[in-house]
Parts: C-alpha cells; sequence; structure tokens
C-alpha cells in the first residue's frame, strides 16, 4: 500500500498545454460541432422561414438514432444505409405535421409562441412513446468499425466519429444546394426574406412552408444517427440536444443556414477545448456565458447580414 501511495505522488501531472492534447481537442471538438451544425440548420430553417420554433425537432433525431439501432442489430443493416428508410419516412411525417398540427396555428398572433406550445406537447409525446417502446435504457451503435481508428501523428481519430462528422457535412452541403441551386430552394429564401413579396410573385407560402418544415425534420433525422455515431442515446436525451440547438441557432444567426454551420463548428470546438482544460461542469458555464455576451452585444447572431 505505502509503495503505491509512493507511485502516486511521484507520477507526473498530466501538462494540459501539451500541443497533442490541445490538437487532439481540437479535431474532437470539430468532429462533434459538426454534427450540432446539422442540427442547428433544420432548426433554423423552420425558425427563420415559418417562424416556427421546433421544440421537437432534437426528438425526431432520436427516433431516426432508434430505427438505425434496430435495424443494425436485428438486421445488420448498417446505420448509414438506415438513412435511406428514416429520411424518407421523416420528410413525409413533416409534411404531415406541418398539414394537420403547424398549419392552423399560423394563423395565430403569436406564431413563435404558438409553435412553441404545440411542439413541446409533441416533443413529450414523441418522448413518452419511445419510452413506451423501447424503455428508458441508453443504446449505443456498435459496428464492426465501432473500434477502428485513424492515427494523424499522435492525433488519433475514431472511424466511426468521423463518419458521422462526414454525413453532417453531407447533410448541410445538401440544405444549401437546394436552397441555393433549386426553384424551390429559392422560393424558400425569398419566403424567408420577405414573406408578403413572396406571396405577390406568385409563390405558394404553404407549400414552401411545408416543404421546408419536411426539410427540417428529415435533417433532424440525419443529424440524429450521426450524434448516435459518437454518444449513447436514450428517449430523454433530445433535450440536452436542444439546448446546444437553440445556442447554435442564435450564435448563428435566425435563418442562416451558413451561419448556424458556422456556429455549430465554433460551440464543437469550444466545448472539446474547454473540456480540456476545465471540469465537464464549467463547460455549460463558459458555453452559455458565450450565449448571453453574444446576445447583449449582437442579439440578431454573429453570422445575421
Amino acid at each position: 500500500m505505502q509503495g503505491r501511495q509512493l507511485l502516486v505522488k511521484i507520477r507526473p501531472p498530466l501538462n494540459m498545454l501539451n500541443p497533442i492534447v490541445i490538437l487532439q481537442s481540437i479535431v474532437s471538438g470539430l468532429l462533434m460541432g459538426g454534427i450540432f451544425a446539422l442540427f442547428g440548420v433544420g432548426f433554423s430553417l423552420t425558425w427563420g422561414v415559418m417562424k416556427v420554433i421546433n421544440i421537437a425537432h432534437a426528438a425526431f433525431g432520436i427516433m431516426a438514432s432508434y430505427i438505425a439501432y434496430w435495424g443494425l442489430t436485428l438486421y445488420g443493416i448498417d446505420p448509414v444505409l438506415s438513412l435511406c428508410l428514416s429520411l424518407p419516412l421523416l420528410f413525409v411525417t413533416g409534411l404531415l405535421i406541418h398539414r394537420f398540427l403547424i398549419q392552423p396555428i399560423t394563423r395565430s398572433r403569436d406564431v413563435v409562441v404558438a409553435s412553441m406550445i404545440l411542439t413541446f406537447g409533441l416533443a413529450i409525446v414523441l418522448e413518452n412513446i419511445m419510452l413506451f417502446a423501447w424503455s428508458p435504457d441508453e443504446r449505443l451503435i456498435t459496428t464492426a468499425y465501432s473500434s477502428q481508428v485513424i492515427f494523424i501523428g499522435d492525433i488519433i481519430i475514431k472511424v466511426s466519429n468521423l463518419i458521422g462528422f462526414i454525413l453532417s457535412l453531407m447533410g448541410i452541403l445538401a440544405i444549401y444546394l437546394f436552397l441555393y441551386r433549386t426553384c424551390t430552394g429559392k422560393a424558400v429564401r425569398a419566403t424567408w426574406q420577405d414573406p408578403e413579396g413572396a406571396a405577390l410573385q406568385g409563390i405558394n407560402l404553404r407549400r414552401v412552408s411545408m416543404i421546408t418544415f419536411g426539410i427540417a425534420i428529415a435533417s433532424a433525422g440525419a443529424g440524429g444517427v450521426a450524434m448516435a455515431y459518437m454518444y449513447s442515446f436514450n428517449p430523454p436525451v433530445h433535450n440536452l440536444w436542444l439546448i446546444f440547438l437553440f445556442l447554435v441557432v442564435i450564435v448563428g444567426g435566425v435563418g442562416s443556414v451558413i451561419g448556424s454551420a458556422i456556429a455549430g463548428l465554433m460551440i464543437g470546438l469550444i466545448t472539446g477545448l474547454s473540456g480540456a482544460f476545465f471540469p465537464m461542469q464549467w463547460v455549460n458555464v463558459l458555453l452559455f456565458g458565450l450565449l448571453m455576451g453574444i446576445l447583449l452585444i449582437k442579439p440578431e447572431g454573429l453570422f445575421k447580414k
């Protein structure tokens, strides 16, 4: 026992200023930030275009995580391939939710508050359905390549984390191309910038809003699968994800796809670096201190024009 105590005393402390530790934290933070970015882009779309704050956004991501998990567990389907089922399913679900739940409240005087109350209830319903169907046990997606890593010098990158990051980048790129390279996407942007002017030009605002909501829900599904590659999940964890969604959108600017993407990477980077230097309980303090500072200095977001 004394020998072990002596070993503890003479063991050198971890040097947190070690460049390898810092680089590893940066890489890990950016990988995580890419997923925050994808989640934030979809959340920002409905908020910016429709003035709808979808509190259930992250819950749909959890549903896609479960589809990926059970597809892998029961049938051996790779989580990436499960997106061929979950994305169309969530897109159609988004269209139906918009038609029967969101569209009626657009006549409300305060759509923002009405949408928050409605989708908060929807999130509770979805969470309890998942709890009933799959229990509150934490699940972890474990594939044949989950334990594989890539070495770049002394930096270690898990293959599964890299796949989740690539999925996120592909999702963000797809949304960007849709918005800037398609007629429907340009109609979405026009509706966001000037709804009355867009309507005068013959744009069907109801149709545009429905498509936007469907795409946002589908993007949440892609983000959920990407997140499940990195972390375990259960139904209530969508509440934690939602906190980061608000942070991403407020920092990046409501309705700004590029701003939300950059903000997601920034928040992931801050989380990774601060986690290397401070106890984890201080990470959220730093993040929300950043949020309060931005709200005081530039409440419209850092990247909102």
